[in-house]
């Protein structure tokens, strides 16, 4: 019973979308590291487990499309062939892997996000928004597009896109939101931290960096440190549903 109502309480001070867009909530990078830091104990497991299913089926997708690549090189090409076949198959092979690795990723954000809640984990989460396939891939291909438009428009506002759309995903993921709807809250709420978030992500970048030196050990502590991190700022921004946490 305490469990639940430290749970609740943690709940009811953290962000919601509204106060995200407003700009009030709290993003300290060291209070978020170290706050993450605390929480990895005990999940590291899970999440790294997680991750090792992720990669296990992106091997397996792998192989799949590169036999089905060796078939069709090795099938006779008629001269009068369209020439946009391999482009077109190239592009059906990509939008089947994101497909697969979109949802398995936000599997293990969503691990992170109710790892900030102190909320239970399970490393099966990965497998458990397939259903959110279609919205994930909407929403990244949206993304790209706006950022490619930005990096041509003089490159600063496809920058500040990168950033800015950073939590697009795991808004669709967490409060159902349509792709586009998740972008522009995504944007109109790191807008008012956006160097912070650069910040962030620079630091949490170097640590990682330097944690694979020593052959990669590092990142058993890292990895999930990094994963929670994200989640507590999602957390702070936006707050966790109840029906996340009972999920």
């Amino acid at each position: 019973m305490s469990e639940v109502s430290n749970m609740q309480n943690i709940i009811s001070n953290t962000g919601s979308i509204e106060k995200g867009i407003n700009g009030d909530y709290a993003f300290s990078i060291r209070a978020v590291l170290s706050e993450a830091w605390d929480k990895t104990s005990g999940a590291k497991w899970p999440i790294q487990l997680a991750f090792l299913y992720y990669f296990l089926v992106f091997v397996a997708i792998m192989i799949v499309m590169m036999i089905a690549s060796m078939a069709l090189i090795t099938v006779p090409m008629n001269s009068s062939a369209d020439p946009t076949i391999p482009f077109i198959l190239q592009l059906l092979f990509q939008i089947a892997i994101n497909l697969v690795a979109l949802p398995m990723m936000m599997g293990i954000i969503m691990m992170g996000i109710k790892r900030s809640v102190n909320a239970p984990i399970s490393a099966n989460s990965v497998f458990a928004y397939f259903p959110k396939m279609f919205s994930l891939l909407l929403t990244m291909i949206l993304v790209y597009i706006m950022v490619i438009i930005g990096l041509l428009l003089l490159i600063l506002p496809g920058i500040y896109l990168m950033v800015a759309y950073y939590m697009a995903l795991p808004l669709v993921v967490e409060k159902g939101l349509s792709p586009w709807q998740a972008m522009e809250v995504s944007r109109k709420t790191v807008s008012h931290h956006w160097f912070r978030m650069v910040g962030f992500l620079i630091i949490s970048s170097i640590i990682l960096i330097i944690s694979m030196i020593p052959l990669g050990i590092g990142l058993i502590w890292t990895l999930p440190m990094f994963i929670i991190a994200y989640g507590i700022i999602y957390r702070n921004m936006f707050g966790v549903e109840a029906v996340t946490i009972e999920a």
